[in-house]
């Protein structure tokens, strides 16, 4: 057949580039019968995609080898740091469905001797042989895409040579305009004064680098980093130590001071030569003990191309929830953010950290996005996590807590507490040890204990895996957690107790060891109202809705007499809090419509 071509668009973020045209007769072959029904074991830990295994194939079952692909990038200069390409490819003697071109993000990883280690990728689910390419496609789209790819539609012949049409193969790198320039600027509290903030972005540039603001005030950059050596492992190497490893080039930090609480300003961060972001505006969050606070609180987002491809890891309602929340900060009603575990889903593929912190940006620099750890950022086998399964990827919680410094007590002790307005925020680990022996367990009791409810008369508890939900058959529920854990929010009168892991909305009566100790009443706008004045158990509300695939419920009528409310759609938490009351809303991100509103209120 005479060669055929092709084009798509990507947007790309990375240093450097390379483009992989292969094909295949099927894809079943990547899983070993014994793995091939087992990819609902997977996708929970590394999330194996179709395209997830395309790396790790032989030669020999690459039948369509032709010497005439070319591959051409629409490119008048260097890349931007953010700019869509037309990708085309030429040559392909015979078209196939399986056909596929993918963008390889190279790392620094030593991958000479992969071909030699196939069984060390078998935790994946991946039992191939020798493979043909040692670095994952980290995006990746079928030439079938484009219809006249098949069909062929699309002929050009490079060179001639004695009547025959010879196509000329070429391939090369692209390069950015400038690897050193400053991006995905974050922000977060550092305290409970509403004055000071943490500014985190990442560069290519080892040297510190400043933040400006409030009127011509310089900060000088702290620069970290993180390796290979730093990623887990067992007795297989994990995707992040190995083929899923990005080199993350260099995260400043730097601390804005001397900023007033609920108050606006600017700022900028970068070198002169670096470069420089462009100036951005943000809100301080109120200082603890003031009266009003609006937040919104959701859990497992991670991330979606904005382009046609695919990544190895895609959630696909995560970007309709951050751009309604991205309209929220824009109308100014929005004073800080709580992401509670699971955040980027990256596994072990570290350029997705990119991905997910450029997806964010237009919210979580301009007001205070504070985090918590989940079982896709810590858990790992014989980690020191509680739980045992490789969820992380062999991250094991270094890329989060190195891309989202929060105010805690040491490295691997990502539990804090922070006052803002009327609410005193207790956030903990489910993955780590919350045993009654444990330091995070005597952290927890003494953190709240310490709450001066005259100044901050609200407690919301919050992490990542729940205590109640009406799944709990299919998604399981710890029930030691909930034994050791459950009687300190009760002790210390939780207000609201606030969990993601499972993807959907649930909010329940004020509960206490499977019982309901009172019910919400009616007010004059038919919104159900907890009156905490007499307090009897902690409200709790399930927030995973946020990106990852929904879990639905099923049509019966549940069981539990605790679940007042439940939605399994997109969306977020938004919140108002005063010192009398809170008023709570489920924003259904699509619509943009309240799907559910509960008040707290105290006489």
């Amino acid at each position: 057949m005479e060669p055929c071509s092709s084009s798509w668009v990507y947007r790309v973020f990375f240093t450097l580039l390379i483009f992989f045209l292969g094909s295949s007769p099927s894809l079943s072959w990547s899983l070993h019968p014994s793995l091939r029904n087992s990819t609902a074991m997977h996708q929970n830990y590394t999330a194996i995609s179709e395209f997830r295994l395309l790396n790790r194939r032989t030669l020999r079952e690459c039948p369509n080898r032709s010497p005439y692909l070319q591959v051409n990038v629409s490119l008048s200069s260097h890349l931007s740091d953010e700019e869509y390409v037309n990708v085309t490819v030429n040559g392909a003697l015979v078209p196939s469905e399986h056909d596929w071109v993918a963008m390889i993000s190279p790392s620094h990883s030593n991958v000479e001797n992969c071909p030699l280690h196939e069984i060390l990728y078998a935790q994946t689910g991946d039992l191939s042989s020798l493979p043909l390419l040692c670095h994952y496609p980290v995006k990746a789209m079928y030439m079938s895409n484009d219809p006249n790819y098949l069909s062929c539609k699309k002929q050009e012949c490079k060179k001639y040579e004695k009547g025959k049409c010879v196509v000329r193969t070429c391939s090369g790198p692209i390069s950015f305009a400038n690897p050193k320039k400053p991006l995905y600027g974050h922000i977060s509290s550092v305290d409970s004064t509403g004055s000071s903030m943490r500014l985190t972005w990442v560069s290519g540039d080892k040297e510190p680098q400043q933040v400006q603001y409030k009127d011509g005030k310089t900060q000088l950059s702290e620069v970290t980093t993180f390796s290979q050596d730093n990623m887990c492992t067992s007795d297989l190497p994990s995707p992040a130590k190995d083929f899923g490893w990005h080199d993350p080039g260099f995260i400043h930090s730097a601390v804005m001071t001397e900023l007033k609480p609920s108050s606006t300003f600017w700022y900028r961060y970068g070198s002169d030569l670096a470069g420089w972001s462009e100036q951005i505006q943000f809100r301080t969050p109120p200082a603890g003990g003031s009266d009003e606070l609006k937040f919104v609180a959701y859990g497992d987002m991670g991330k979606a191309p904005r382009d046609p491809s695919v990544e190895h890891y895609i959630q696909p309602g995560s970007l309709s929830v951050i751009n309604a929340i991205a309209d929220e900060v824009n109308s100014n009603n929005i004073d800080s953010v709580f992401h509670i575990g699971d955040i980027s889903y990256a596994t072990g593929f570290l350029v997705e950290w990119d991905f997910f912190l450029h997806q964010i940006s237009h919210v979580a620099s301009r007001v205070s996005y504070m985090t918590a750890i989940g079982n896709h950022e810590r858990d790992y086998i014989s980690s020191g996590s509680v739980y045992f399964t490789p969820d992380s990827g062999g991250e094991c919680g270094v890329p989060y807590e190195t891309y989202f410094p929060m105010p805690t007590l040491a490295k691997d002790k990502p539990w804090y507490s922070i006052d803002q307005g009327s609410i005193h925020f207790t956030v903990i680990s489910t993955e780590h040890n919350w045993s009654p022996n444990s330091e995070q367990y005597h952290w927890i009791k003494k953190d709240m204990a310490s709450v001066d409810r005259s100044r901050t008369p609200w407690l919301i508890f919050t992490g990542h895996r729940p205590m109640y939900s009406s799944l709990n058959e299919f998604l399981g529920i710890d029930d030691k957690f909930v034994k050791e854990v459950e009687p300190l929010l009760l002790a210390h009168k939780v207000d609201l107790v606030l969990f993601g892991h499972i993807h959907n909305y649930e909010r329940t009566c004020s509960i206490y060891q499977q019982q309901c100790k009172a019910m919400p009443t009616k007010d004059r706008n038919g919104i159900d109202t907890y009156d905490h004045s007499n307090y009897s158990a902690p409200v709790h509300a399930v927030i995973g809705m946020a990106g990852f695939s929904l879990d639905k419920f099923t049509n019966d009528a549940p069981a539990n007499k605790w679940s007042l409310s439940r939605i399994s759609e997109y969306g977020y938490l938004r919140a108002h809090a005063t010192k009398r009351e809170i008023k709570l809303e489920f924003v259904e991100s699509n619509t943009t419509k309240v799907g559910d509103s509960f008040r707290i209120i105290k006489r």
